[in-house]
Order: structure tokens, then C-alpha cells, then sequence
């Protein structure tokens, strides 16, 4: 590997703009190689738009060239495992957009193939790396809250694009997949799930676009330790807009109301209230950050493929919950 770790992107999608290319022009660790679509035109018109250098004849044709190093994975759902696999498969590491794969199953078969590579596998909760979920994270477990009664986080959006990917049942959509994803990693986060055992889930409860594709979903959880959890999601719902997190406990209570691109969180104890601010750097670039010196140094990453079956397995169990099939990889 060179001193730079050298990026290819499988598809053309919307998301590399923020969650790669914008924070890579600024990372002197990083440079973006490679972009391939199923379209060739697309991807051509794609690399200009962008100034990426190179551009691959096919996905399979990106994953094999040995002037990359890693893959940046923001594909549809249901693709993300199987190109997660090829990419470790001809040895580089692999960014791979939220959800981690279809479920929970074929995210086990990701993390073993992962482990057996000795290859960085992270999961793209870009959040988890700012400033901001750190502290949040530090206050639940400091105890200033007192014990903990309940974590709750919603992501909610509208997308009235009916024929978007998203609502795409074969491709593994869903609003829970696509936005509730972040809402369960939320509450296990805030929850302690890591320390002290994931939740099960008491209730789901989704709102149907089509058969099988939930626009909606509520969904009620418990941790070992008696504490509750809920979950709101939506992509076109009476929940237009709402991206929150909270934390409740017996002495107090943290919000947040934009934990995923936010940099503001509040505190109310028997004390008083505080507001707290913290870097306004976005994101994405501390992502990038963290998943280059994972490469690059050998540091850890937060969100690794382990991580990512717990998450995969709750999501499942509200799918099933709700009496909705479990998704499938495309």
C-alpha cells in the first residue's frame, strides 16, 4: 500500500458525494481512484462531475484492480453484503454504507469472512465517529442521569419518490432499513447494549407502502438491565420531519435533536439545564478519519462488522415483530 489509501467507489449513488468525496478532499490520507457503475455512461459522466481519475469497465473489473486499496460500498441494501464479500475476497478493505447487509445471517457470514481477512470492514454510521455521540455516550455511562429508564430515538424524513430504491422490497427497503437503522443503533448505543446485552423487542408496528414495505415503523424494546427502548422511523408518514435522541433516567434526562448531523446536545438534571456544543465539522469527515487510520495505522474502528450483527439482529426482530418478512440479500 502506498502512503495514501487509495478509494474506489462501487455505483454512482447520490451518498459518495457527502460520505466520501467532499471529506476526501480535504484528508491528505485519501484519494478517490475509481468509480464504477452498471452503467459505464453513468459512471464516466459521474468521474467528470466529481474529478475521480479512473473510471472501471464493471463492478468486478473495480474490485480486482490492485491500484485500490479499499472499497467505499454505497449500494442498494441488498447488494451491500455481496460486494462486501468480493472486495474482501480480492483483498481491500471495505467502507460499506448502513444497513451492514439484508440480516442478520448474511452479516455473519460478512464479519467471518472479515476476521478471517485480517482486512478493516466498517459499517458507514457516520454519526458514531463525531464528537457528539462520544459525549452522549459519556454522560448515559458517567451516571448522571441516574439509572436509566428509557432510550428513545427517531429518524424520520419524507420521501414521496414512491419508485425510489428505498420502497424497493427486492432490493431490501424499507423505512426501517434506510432510516430505523440509525434510530436501533441509537438506542443501543445510549442503552449500553455493548456492555450489558442487546434489547429484545416487546411491539412493532409498521405503516405499509406496498405489500411487504413498511414506510413506517414503532417499535418497543427492553434491555437486560429493565430499561426501555423505542423506536420511531419513517420515509412518508404523519412524522414528516424528526430526527431526535433521548435518554431518560431517574435523576435526569439528555436530548439531542439532530444526533446524526448535529453538534448540540442539551442536559436537565434536579441541577439545572446545561446545552453543551461541540465541533461543527461534519461527520462524514471523521469517518473518513477513522477508517483510514484503522487502514492505514492499525487503529480501532467503532462501528466494526461484530457491531454490526447486533444491530442486524434487532432489526430482524422487529421485521418479525411487525409480521413483516426478514429482508434478503438481492
Amino acid at each position: 500500500m502506498s502512503d495514501q489509501l487509495r478509494i474506489g467507489i462501487v455505483g454512482a449513488a447520490r451518498i459518495s458525494a457527502n460520505a466520501l468525496l467532499t471529506p476526501a478532499s480535504t484528508n491528505s490520507d485519501v484519494e478517490v481512484t475509481t468509480v464504477a457503475a452498471r452503467d459505464p455512461r453513468r459512471a464516466r459522466e459521474y468521474a467528470v462531475k466529481h474529478g475521480i481519475p479512473r473510471v472501471a469497465a464493471s463492478y468486478e473489473e473495480l474490485v480486482a484492480d490492485p491500484q485500490i486499496d479499499a472499497i467505499y460500498n454505497p449500494l442498494p441494501n441488498g447488494l451491500h453484503g455481496r460486494w462486501t464479500l468480493a472486495a474482501l475476497a480480492a483483498g481491500k478493505h471495505v467502507l460499506c454504507e448502513k444497513p451492514f447487509t439484508a440480516n442478520a445471517d448474511e452479516a455473519r457470514t460478512v464479519a467471518d469472512a472479515a476476521e478471517k481477512s485480517g482486512l478493516v470492514v466498517m459499517e458507514a454510521f457516520h454519526y458514531r465517529y463525531h464528537p457528539l455521540a462520544r459525549r452522549m455516550k459519556e454522560i448515559v455511562d458517567s451516571g448522571e442521569l441516574g439509572r436509566l429508564q428509557l432510550v428513545e430515538a427517531s429518524f424520520c424524513f419524507p420521501l414521496p419518490k414512491f419508485n425510489d430504491i428505498r420502497y424497493n422490497f427486492d432490493l431490501a427497503g424499507g423505512a426501517l432499513m434506510d432510516a430505523g437503522c440509525y434510530a436501533v443503533h441509537m438506542i443501543r448505543l445510549l442503552g449500553g447494549a455493548a456492555a450489558n446485552g442487546e434489547p429484545e423487542v416487546l411491539r412493532a408496528d409498521a405503516k405499509l407502502r406496498g405489500p411487504n414495505i413498511d414506510r413506517a415503523m414503532r417499535a418497543d424494546l427492553r434491555f437486560p438491565a429493565g430499561h426501555t427502548g423505542r423506536i420511531l422511523c419513517s420515509m412518508w408518514s404523519s412524522d414528516v420531519l424528526k430526527i431526535s435522541a433521548r435518554a431518560v433516567g431517574e435523576r435526569g434526562e439528555l436530548s439531542v435533536f439532530n444526533p446524526l448531523t448535529g453538534h448540540r446536545l442539551s442536559v436537565r438534571t434536579r441541577e439545572g439545564k446545561r446545552v453543551e456544543r461541540l465541533s461543527k465539522r461534519a461527520t462524514y469527515a471523521y469517518q473518513l478519519e477513522a477508517f483510514a487510520a484503522a487502514v492505514l495505522r492499525g487503529e480501532p474502528v467503532l462501528t466494526p462488522p461484530v457491531d454490526s450483527i447486533a444491530n442486524m439482529t434487532v432489526i430482524d426482530s422487529i421485521y418479525s415483530s411487525a409480521g413483516l418478512p426478514i429482508r434478503q440479500p438481492s
